[in-house]
Order: C-alpha cells, then structure tokens, then sequence
C-alpha cells in the first residue's frame, strides 16, 4: 500500500522523477513507482558516467521502462576529475556522486519543473537499507531542505528501501523482466565499472570485460601517485588489489 504521504503529493500533481543507473534497484525501484504513480506523472532520467559506465547500461534502461530516457551528464569527465584533483574519490568523500550523478540529475529537475510550469518534484532512488550501515540510516522519505526552495518543494524517495537483494530480483522476475547482463555474468552490484565502493570480485570481472579501460586506471593511478584503495592504512594499487595485472590480463 501506498504512503499516505506520497498519495498526497500524487494529488498534487507532483512529478516523480526515477533516477535510473540501470543496476537492479533501479530497475525495481521504477517498476514499483509504476505501480502507484500516473504515468503522466513519471520522468526517468539517468546520469551519463561516459566511458566509466557499462557499454549497454542505457539501452537496457529503455528495454525496462516505460517512458523516455532523459539523458544527463556533467561538463567533466570522472578520470578527468580524478587527474585533475590528484585523488580518487573516497568513502567519505565522494566527489563522483556529487558532481557526476546528484548535480546533473537535480540540475534538470530544477529546469524541467519550470518548463511544465509546476512546482512539485519527488526525487525518486533505488537506495535500499541493506547495501550498507550508512544507507541504513537514512530516511526513505524526507523532504530534501538543500533542493527545495520558496517557489519549489523537493522530496526523496526511496520505494524499496526495505527490500533484500533475493526480493529485489524476485520482483524484476515477477514484472517479466531480467536485469543487466553483467550480474549473470558474475557482477554483485552495478555503477561504475571500476566503482571505489565495488567487491573485489566485481572489479575482477570489470577488468575482465573491460581491459582497456583498466588499463587507463591502473595508468592513471600511477600518473598521480594516489591508489583507489588501501590495505589497512597502507595505499594498495588496483592491479595488488584485484590481483590482475594489465600485462598478465592483455596476455589472455
């Protein structure tokens, strides 16, 4: 059953925007905004991560949904960005979130609730508690102060916040779905292909599917003399860290 919270904002008029990643949250999170949301009412829209996302992400999102995709992306580059500061993201300092994803998607928010002339905006995310501590704590439903403003009310969203990862595939099951082809083929989760939050066995299959473009980490890790990611307190080099080198890899 719906919030009443959320029926209210339908009533409204709202315009609930799905940010699609094309990983599976995303996938049941709009299948489940569907349900309950006019179709009038729906916008999906997906951020652009460039050559760092998986070849094909896009045209599965538009196999999935019903609607168009609306295309956004930031004016930088993530390896562009990483060079440039001399440092890959972190936990806690996720720069890639902030000005690859959240920015350009809250950007067209903004400029597409003022071209239809209305005001209400509901942020909708596959974010669910399980994926971690963190996420955990968060509200599935909260009005977003930071976007909001005198003349436009901003709320998030997270439908399936609840959800395990088995009830998750079990619905995109059920909806007569598949997800992206990468998780039969041995992904755990879906962002970047070389995601700073990924499993190691998901960067190891990354690697696999992916030879060119990590060899341009591996290369720039060295250029700035910053690791992705560390071994207790001590740097630890991606090619240390999945245990692939890019000479041993291209050799296969």
């Amino acid at each position: 059953m719906i919030d009443e919270r959320v029926q209210q904002l339908i009533d409204k008029g709202a315009i609930f925007y799905a940010s699609h990643s094309g990983g599976k949250d995303s996938q049941d999170m709009y299948n489940e905004v569907s349900k309950y949301i006019p179709p009038d009412q729906i916008v999906v829209v997906h951020a652009d991560l460039g050559e760092v996302e998986w070849v094909g992400v896009q045209d599965h999102i538009r196999s999935v949904i019903q609607h168009p995709l609306n295309i956004v992306g930031a004016k930088k580059t993530f390896l562009g960005m990483v060079e440039q500061r001399g440092m890959w993201p972190s936990a806690a300092y996720r720069q890639c979130t902030s000005d690859l994803k959240r920015g350009p998607i809250f950007k067209f928010i903004r400029n597409d609730l003022k071209a239809r002339g209305t005001s209400i905006a509901v942020n909708c995310m596959g974010i669910r508690a399980e994926e971690s501590t963190a996420r955990a704590k968060k509200e599935p439903f909260r009005y977003n102060k930071a976007e909001s403003c005198g003349h436009r009310d901003v709320w998030d969203w997270m439908p399936i916040f609840d959800r395990t990862t088995e009830q998750v595939f079990q619905s995109i099951a059920e909806a007569g779905q598949e997800p992206f082809w990468a998780y039969s083929d041995g992904n755990e989760r879906l962002s970047c292909v070389f995601c700073i939050m990924g499993s190691v066995n998901d960067l190891q299959h990354g690697a696999k599917c992916n030879p060119e473009l990590y060899r341009k980490y591996v290369e720039l890790e060295r250029k700035i003399g910053h690791t992705m990611f560390t071994k207790g307190k001590n740097p630890i080099s991606l090619e240390e860290h999945t245990g692939i080198s890019i000479d041993d890899l291209e050799r296969r």
